[in-house]
């Protein structure tokens, strides 16, 4: 329960909603209370008219409805029970207009909670750093932000409205059964502990089985997930059925856990129903026995007017299981949400954060990095030091490390050891919003939005003009292309630009990141997917806007036709050569190694060349 603490800055927002749903609650109930003590009084007056005196004392009553017997007395009989009919018809659309506003205060308010939770969580999301994000599944991220706010709001609304209600209801019939006779009240709620020790037992195990149900569902949100993502992968190798299989497995595991919970709940319930039973019967039998030999002053009014009092208290006593349950999986779903949302980003701002405005000399020194989720040893004592506006190129095999320095330089990671520096500024004591907003990067792994072509590109620039839009996909020398979409720069691509080829989605994220037009340009490995006829329009477009610029382009492949100011020739983490092209081909070393490789490679492709 301590789990749902994290709530209480909610129940302070909405502190005047609640009050007036308790409120309504209170009123709600209290003029359901009245019921049956008309109802006793209609039975005595019929009593009465058969000759059997009895008038209880009018202590026994509350004032409304003392002041009404008061009233009715005044007339005759059937006008008495008419009159009687009338007022539990009037008390009964009194409360029932109360009830309305009770949920229309507490439950509306409970989707605003909702609301707000969400957008904490979202919001949270986004501040985690990207170890995080590589050591969580996408499914159970998911799960928690949908169907655990989900539970929790039932918590803050139908929970907390049940179980405000069942408390004032229980406290109002107990305060006026035990005023009209203690001893009858006494053997009525006997079967109530019994009562309170299952609640308790049966609570703990929904708990324990609500946190497992839980994070099976997230398990299988993830299962679910990674197959829509990766359904050309499974179709391409024929895995559907495999697939099937492990997917059954799990919801097989999870309907198990779930069909048992329901089993223990289909228990618990009726046998809530079972006890209040036999409180009616205990009503019955023993406030009987008193009217017949006249004892305690019980009449049949009395008998009448407690087993009301126990029907009415049926629900409420009943719903102490379904509220406990509630909580219970709220309590689970919480704790759940809290473990993200107490989980600190590593990468932060510092204290007092620089805002400068960047101009491009970057210097790398004695940098060490080790990946912290896998152990890899990815940067050994790395030392660069690029000049503003100079062009360089980092070229290596897969897994030498080329793409940790740009991770590095954008603070997805803080380097173990050593220290990067922009502009004699080390980027920890930089702003880190405003350290990649001046950065223009684009990724090895493309990603692409749900979204149109021109929102996409312009995804970095707020309020970017179509002007700005075309421009960068004309430098991407992918403007051609959207014109030929039927729908040009407003068709909607879909999810993770599946609708594209995969070199219109590297040359889409590269218009992206030039539409920023910032003095720094990262590109990682971002024409792999684009044809040499392509890739040669892009570096000319690129020799174009990179002027003045300072790049980092990172890559397997050597790009002959482009000027660099520096090669850096990585392997295992370590730089193993450096300088021009010419320079580097006349070492005869890695770097030459890696230059008839490819051009051995792009023989055999086009043997005519």
């Amino acid at each position: 329960m301590k789990h749902l603490a994290a709530l209480n800055k909610y129940f302070w927002k909405y502190r005047y909603r609640f009050s007036f749903g308790i409120l309504f609650i209170l009123i709600s109930n209290y003029f359901a209370i009245l019921a049956p003590q008309v109802t006793g009084y209609v039975f005595d007056v019929v009593q009465q008219s058969f000759g059997i005196h009895t008038k209880p004392p009018a202590k026994d009553y509350d004032i409304l409805v003392v002041w009404f017997i008061h009233f009715a007395e005044q007339y005759k009989v059937i006008s008495v029970i008419a009159l009687c009919g009338i007022t539990i018809l009037i008390l009964a659309l009194i409360r029932g207009v109360f009830m309305f506003f009770m949920r229309q205060t507490i439950i509306v308010t409970s989707r605003h909670v909702e609301y707000d939770q969400k957008n904490e969580i979202f919001e949270h999301y986004l501040k985690l750093d990207t170890g995080f994000y590589k050591s969580h599944s996408t499914g159970d991220l998911m799960n928690r932000m949908t169907e655990d706010v989900s539970r929790v709001r039932m918590f803050m609304g139908p929970a907390v409205m049940y179980f405000i209600n069942l408390v004032t209801l229980i406290s109002l019939a107990l305060f006026y059964m035990i005023k009209k006779d203690k001893l009858l009240s006494l053997y009525v709620l006997a079967p109530l502990p019994i009562l309170a020790i299952v609640i308790y037992a049966v609570n703990t195990v929904i708990h324990k089985r609500s946190e497992r149900i839980q994070s099976l569902l997230s398990d299988l949100t993830t299962n679910a997930q990674e197959s829509y993502s990766g359904i050309r992968v499974i179709k391409s190798f024929v895995q559907e059925k495999s697939m099937l299989g492990f997917f059954e497995k799990n919801s097989e595991e999870y309907k198990v856990n779930a069909i048992g919970l329901a089993k223990l709940e289909a228990v618990y319930f009726p046998s809530m129903g079972l006890l209040i039973g036999l409180s009616t019967l205990l009503t019955i039998m023993i406030g009987g026995i008193y009217a017949i030999y006249g004892q305690r002053g019980i009449q049949i009014g009395t008998i009448a007017e407690f087993v009301m009092y126990i029907n009415m208290l049926t629900f409420p006593v009943s719903a102490i299981g379904w509220t406990a349950s509630m909580i219970q999986r709220a309590a689970a779903s919480q704790k759940r949400i809290n473990e993200f949302l107490d989980t600190k980003p590593v990468i932060v701002n510092p204290p007092a954060p620089q805002t400068p405005v960047l101009q491009g000399n970057i210097v790398f020194d004695h940098v060490n990095f080790t990946y912290p989720n896998t152990g890899i040893h990815a940067l050994k004592d790395f030392n660069l030091s690029i000049q503003k506006g100079h062009k360089v190129a980092i070229i290596g095999h897969t897994g030498s490390g080329k793409t940790t320095v740009a991770q590095l330089l954008l603070r997805m990671y803080d380097p173990g050891d050593g220290k990067i520096t922009i502009d004699n500024i080390a980027v920890q004591q930089m702003q880190l919003q405003e350290l990649r907003r001046q950065i223009c990067y684009v990724p090895q792994d493309v990603f692409l939005f749900s979204d149109t072509v021109a929102g996409n590109i312009g995804f970095g620039v707020p309020d970017a003009t179509p002007e700005l839009v075309k421009k960068a996909a004309q430098y991407a020398s992918v403007d051609k292309e959207i014109m030929a979409f039927h729908d040009n720069y407003e068709t909607v691509i879909g999810e993770r630009g599946v609708t594209l080829s995969g070199g219109q989605k590297q040359r889409i994220s590269i218009a992206r990141a030039l539409a920023k037009d910032p003095q720094i340009v990262v590109f990682d490995d971002c024409l792999s997917a684009v044809d040499a006829r392509t890739e040669k329009e892009i570096l000319g477009n690129l020799n174009d806007f990179l002027q003045d610029k300072t790049a980092i382009i990172i890559t397997h492949r050597v790009f002959s036709l482009f000027e660099f100011d520096l090669i850096v020739v990585m392997e295992e983490g370590k730089i193993v050569e450096t300088g021009k092209h010419h320079d580097l081909m006349a070492r005869n070393g890695h770097y030459a190694y890696l230059y008839e490789q490819q051009q051995l490679k792009e023989r055999e492709v086009s043997p005519d060349v």
